[in-house]
């Protein structure tokens, strides 16, 4: 009897260790390799309209998806809406965070259902070297037409702008 229960025993043990072997062999399989993986990944963006400063501007939301070399700089290129040469932004990326927000400067010119482009590139602590770059493009539903000219408030308490008191 007490072989019976040993070989049972032995089969349960070759059953999990088959198991096994075949569910790595799936996960080796359909592994994602690092390496293919681009640096960043734009978890969100688009426009934001500020009606009560007056302003206009546009950006995104990055994720690192993989470790980046110490002192790395992060260059936005942000098309202009109103012409021009794009509106440059750089972020130096630290260690110790995975998600960076970046926005353009104060934009004009924005019209509804035109694409505005952004380039992006990642470079050494010296900006020598090109690590690795990408584009993405971001729309606006609405115009900025939206958006007075001065601001409607001033100050941190939100205060009625004098300027517009005739108006």
């Amino acid at each position: 009897m007490a072989v019976r229960e040993d070989r049972t025993f032995e089969k349960v043990i070759a059953a999990i260790v088959g198991l096994a072997c075949l569910l790595l062999a799936v996960g080796w399989a359909t592994r994602e390799d690092p390496a293919e993986k681009p640096y960043l990944e734009i978890a969100g963006g688009g426009f934001v309209y500020n009606y009560r400063e007056a302003q206009v501007y546009y950006g995104f939301v990055a994720n690192v998806l993989k470790p980046l070399p110490v002192g790395t700089w992060l260059i936005a290129e942000f098309e202009d809406p109103a012409g021009g040469p794009p509106l440059a932004v750089e972020t130096r990326l630290h260690a110790r965070s995975v998600r960076y927000g970046v926005h353009s400067p104060q934009v004009r010119g924005v019209k509804a259902g035109k694409p505005y482009h952004v380039a992006l590139r990642l470079y050494d602590h010296t900006r020598s070297r090109l690590i690795w770059s990408g584009e993405k493009n971001f729309t606006s539903q609405i115009d900025d037409t939206v958006v007075p000219d001065k601001p409607l408030t001033i100050g941190p308490g939100y205060f009625p702008n004098p300027e517009l008191k005739g108006g």
